[in-house]
């Protein structure tokens, strides 16, 4: 497949490790086109060329969009590219945590993924995923010697099919955690794993597993 990732900070170079991985193609882009470009630099070695690099405002590749940028800056991408998101797969990363990384700046009877929908043109097919996981860790996709759960929420049934199959073929394992507004505990759950980082000294080199 090909799949553009906005944003090319330390989720995307994670994920689309892993993407790579799979074998498949990834345009990065970033308002910042140097800095896409640096990423991709780092990334091709390990690629055989199917990453490149471009500035936010190119046209996007592929029927999946990966939002990799802090939740501060999603409204700004989708205003971006409101014309060319309709009928494609749009992935909510984020983790809206507020600045005194002690609660969530969105209300609790919604989250950063249900007001991305909001926010995107009605056909486009928002998914919550990767939110839980860390950057550090999607570059090897394992933490603890096992694969990491990669926790997928959305409404279109379809969308959630072709992100768990990214998931699978990059070495994860992906869990469908129900729709959109599951995001909610997601969003928890990631600000919770996110400070016991600093109470367990694990260096975000940690991961949520689901074991029986």
């Amino acid at each position: 497949m090909q799949v553009t990732i906005l944003g090319a900070g330390s989720m995307s170079r994670g994920i689309a490790t892993r993407l790579l991985a799979g074998g498949h193609e990834v345009h990065i882009l970033d308002r910042d086109a140097g800095h896409a470009a640096t990423l991709v630099d780092e990334l091709r070695s390990a690629s055989d060329g199917r990453v490149s690099a471009g500035a936010v405002g190119d046209k996007l590749m592929g029927d999946v969009v990966i939002l990799a940028v802090p939740y501060v800056g999603v409204a700004r991408m989708i205003r971006a590219y409101a014309d060319q998101l309709p009928g494609r797969v749009l992935v909510d990363v984020t983790n809206p945590v507020n600045a005194a990384y002690d609660g969530l700046s969105v209300p609790p009877d919604t989250s950063a993924a249900e007001e991305i929908a909001k926010l995107a043109p009605d056909s486009t097919k928002v998914i919550k995923a990767f939110n839980t996981t860390f950057a550090g860790t999607l570059l090897t996709g394992r933490a603890g010697g096992l694969p990491l759960d990669v926790l997928i929420a959305g409404d279109d049934a379809d969308a959630k099919a072709t992100i768990a199959r990214l998931v699978e073929m990059g070495g994860m394992r992906p869990l469908d955690v129900g729709p959109l507004h599951r995001a909610r505990q997601l969003e928890g759950m990631g600000l919770l794993h996110i400070t016991l980082q600093f109470t367990m000294g694990t260096g975000f080199g940690s991961a949520i597993k689901i074991v029986s």
